[in-house]
């Protein structure tokens, strides 16, 4: 009966303020229309039809520039830049082009006020939880990435840092094909009782199933690109080498690994283009490049399997030990339900 009461108490304020920001969102929205509606006369129904006109040939341009190569995509690109600017110039010679930027500011304003409103508060703690203390593990064993963040594991000295706190340390090679799940196997057969990876989701990912399997503690360190599952545990990205605190102090929290298809995934699961973009070895060093070059191939790719053969794939979740760096007080870490960020395509995880 207590719990309840506080965390009723807890949400009230954030629920207030949502519902304060949903009110503005609508009389933003409600504003819009209005000056749309007192313009009418002298040109509102110009922008509106020239406005939705422009809105339609920017979409098909970005659609052409991403989804086909050669001509067809300089001229999308064209396209893309030119309708906007013929609206533009439109308004301005129409004289409402004062009407049309206020209307955009309202609608700008609207979508902001929604966003807010709709966005899980940070005061609300049904969505997190308090590891408890755990024992200082006797045989770690941490796998490392050195391309993943650009370099992150020698720019923060991570293995030096990571044997003085006795742990080992295996070091994948750039230039071969690592057989991840296989080294984290070995690593347990060798009396491993601590899994860790510094790298990206992906390899955590294929370290995570495995820690699972066998019941053991799974240290994330923040030395990817983006580091979401970092990110949602409340680790720090800025420096990775503080995750690796937790190998004399840390606190262990229980979340779930989800699975696709038998592959598991710690945080994102992601299909289609994206997940055959990603796929690419170029799209670690250049991202924009190699997805600009892939995607007419594997929009065209997703589109015939998805209109030939439509896929399901199973989802599951079991729950996983997890260990993060930490105070000497523990902190609250926001706990990981079932979605999540290694993109499950042609069925193998991306490293």
């Amino acid at each position: 009966m207590e719990v309840g009461t506080v965390a009723a108490s807890g949400t009230a304020g954030p629920a207030k303020t949502a519902r304060r920001l949903a009110r503005c969102a609508l009389l933003a929205a409600v504003s819009a229309v209005v000056v749309l509606l007192i313009a009418l006369g002298g040109g509102g129904a110009l922008i509106l039809v020239g406005g939705l006109a422009g809105l339609a040939l920017s979409a098909v341009g970005i659609w052409w520039f991403l989804a086909h190569r050669g001509p067809l995509r300089a001229l999308g690109a064209l396209l893309a830049v030119a309708a906007p600017a013929t609206v533009l110039t439109l308004y301005v010679v129409g004289g409402v082009w004062v009407n049309a930027l206020v209307a955009l500011a309202l609608w700008g304003v609207a979508l902001l006020c929604a966003r807010s409103a709709l966005r899980r508060p940070e005061e609300d703690g049904s969505g997190t939880m308090r590891g408890e203390p755990a024992a200082r593990p006797e045989k770690p064993v941490l796998i490392m990435n050195p391309k993943s963040g650009g370099g992150k594991v020698e720019r923060f000295g991570l293995v030096e840092r990571a044997e003085e706190l006795g742990a080992r340390v295996i070091l994948l090679d750039p230039s071969a094909d690592n057989d991840v799940t296989a080294l984290a196997e070995r690593a347990v057969a060798e009396g491993a009782d601590l899994l860790g990876v510094a790298g990206g989701d992906g390899t955590q990912a294929l370290v995570a199933a495995v820690a699972a399997e066998h019941d053991l503690p799974f240290l994330v360190i923040s030395a990817g690109t983006r580091n979401h599952f970092a990110l949602d545990l409340g680790l720090d990205r800025t420096d990775p080498s503080t995750c690796l605190n937790a190998l004399t102090d840390g606190e262990e929290l229980r979340v779930d690994l989800g699975s696709v298809a038998g592959r598991a995934f710690v945080n994102t699961v992601s299909f289609g283009v994206y997940a055959d973009v990603v796929h690419h070895p170029e799209y670690r060093d250049a991202k924009a490049g190699t997805a600009l070059d892939a995607l007419p191939t594997c929009s065209r790719a997703v589109t015939a399997t998805a209109s030939t053969r439509p896929s399901t794939a199973p989802c599951s979740t079991r729950s996983r030990r997890s260990w993060s760096a930490t105070t000497r007080t523990p902190r609250p870490i926001r706990s990981v339900p079932t979605p999540p960020e290694d993109p499950v395509s042609t069925g193998a995880n991306s490293v």
